[in-house]
C-alpha cells in the first residue's frame, strides 16, 4: 500500500483528457469527507472542472466553492444546490435541477451522513430518517443521475460513483422486514445500510456494466457530524471524543485523498466494488447478500420511492 504521501502525489498527477471540462456532484459536500472530496478534485483538476455540491448549509457551500482554483482559460461552474436528503421529493428536486444543466456527469459522489441515539423516526414520507439518509436517497441520486453518467461515458470519458458509507461492517438482512418497521434498532439499522449499499451497487453495476460503482468505507475521521446531532448526548461529548481517539483518526482532507485512490488507481475497471479505509479493495470481506436479496432490496425501494413522491 503507497503511503499517504505518494497517493498525494498520485491523485494530484494523475492524467486528464484535456478534450472535455469534467462534472463532478458531491451529495453531502458541505463539510467533514464530501468536502474533502470536492477540494481534493478542484485542486488536482486545476480548477479545470464543474463541480456541484449538495446539501442544506449555502454559507458553508459557498464559502467552500470559492476557495477552489480558477482554470486555467474560459469559466467553470461551481454550484449549490439545497436539499435535506431526508426527503425523497428533496432529492427528486435536486437531480431534477441537476439534470437540468448538465446533461453529462463524470463523477457523482455521496457521503451525507446523520448521527442520532434515537430510534426509528419516520419522515413525512414514512422512511426512517438515518436510512433515508444512509441508502434511500442515495439510491434516488444515483437512479435520476445515472443516465447522464451513461451519456459521459458513451463520450468516452471517465465516470465513476462512490457512495461513502461502510463497507466491511454490515451485516444479514430480512427480506421481510427490509424497512425495519418491525425490527428497528440502532444495530440493526448500522448493520444493514452498510449491506444496502453493497447491494445497491451490484444492482447499478449489472442495469450499467461499464461503470465502475464504488462502496468505500473512510474509517474513522474527524468530521463534525455528531455536533450537528440531534442527540444532545453527542453534541456533548464529541470535542472529547475526538480529542481522545485524534492519534487512531484522519482527517477529511486525509481520507479524501484514500478515497480518490481508491477511484482513480484501484477501481480501475467497471463492476461494483468495496474500497477500504485506505482505498485498497475489500473484496468479499464481511460480505453479506445474494442475487434474491439484491432482487427483493431494488423491488422494495422501488415501492418506497413511489410512495414517497405519491405522498409528496
Amino acid at each position: 500500500m503507497p503511503s499517504l504521501t505518494a497517493i498525494r502525489a498520485l491523485n494530484a498527477t494523475l492524467k486528464r483528457s484535456t478534450s472535455h471540462i469534467p462534472v463532478a456532484i458531491f451529495v453531502g459536500g458541505t463539510s467533514g469527507i464530501g468536502q474533502g472530496m470536492a477540494e481534493i478534485f478542484a485542486a488536482n483538476t486545476k480548477g479545470n472542472s464543474h463541480i456541484v455540491i449538495v446539501g442544506r448549509n449555502r454559507t458553508a457551500a459557498e464559502k467552500i466553492l470559492s476557495s477552489f482554483p480558477k482554470p486555467d482559460s474560459g469559466s467553470v461552474n461551481r454550484e449549490f444546490v439545497q436539499c435535506d436528503v431526508t426527503l425523497m421529493k428533496n432529492v427528486h428536486q435536486a437531480t431534477t435541477e441537476i439534470l437540468g444543466r448538465y446533461p453529462k456527469i463524470n463523477y457523482l459522489v455521496m457521503s451525507p451522513g446523520v448521527a442520532t441515539l434515537e430510534g426509528r423516526n419516520e419522515t413525512a414520507e414514512g422512511i426512517d430518517k438515518k436510512l433515508a439518509v444512509h441508502y434511500y436517497a442515495r439510491w434516488k441520486f444515483l437512479r435520476d443521475l445515472l443516465p447522464a453518467l451513461q451519456k459521459a461515458k458513451d463520450e468516452g470519458e471517465e465516470v465513476a460513483v462512490m457512495s461513502v458509507l461502510g463497507p466491511g461492517y454490515g451485516g444479514a438482512i430480512n427480506v421481510d422486514d427490509l424497512a425495519l418497521k418491525k425490527g428497528y434498532s440502532l444495530s440493526n439499522v448500522a448493520l444493514i445500510a452498510p449491506t444496502y449499499n453493497d447491494l445497491m451497487m451490484e444492482s447499478f453495476a449489472v442495469q450499467d456494466p461499464r461503470i465502475p460503482f464504488i462502496h468505500s468505507c473512510p474509517g474513522f475521521v474527524r468530521t463534525p457530524i455528531a455536533t450537528s446531532s440531534t442527540s444532545w448526548l453527542l453534541r456533548k461529548t464529541s470535542g472529547l471524543v475526538m480529542a481522545l481517539t485524534r492519534p487512531l483518526s484522519v482527517s477529511p482532507e486525509e481520507c479524501a485523498q484514500y478515497m480518490w485512490y481508491g477511484i482513480n488507481s484501484t477501481a480501475t475497471t467497471p463492476g461494483a466494488w468495496r474500497i477500504g479505509e485506505k482505498g485498497d479493495d475489500l473484496k468479499k470481506k464481511r460480505y453479506f447478500g445474494d442475487e434474491e436479496q439484491r432482487t427483493k432490496l431494488w423491488e422494495h425501494t422501488t415501492e418506497v420511492m413511489m410512495g414517497a413522491l405519491i405522498t409528496s
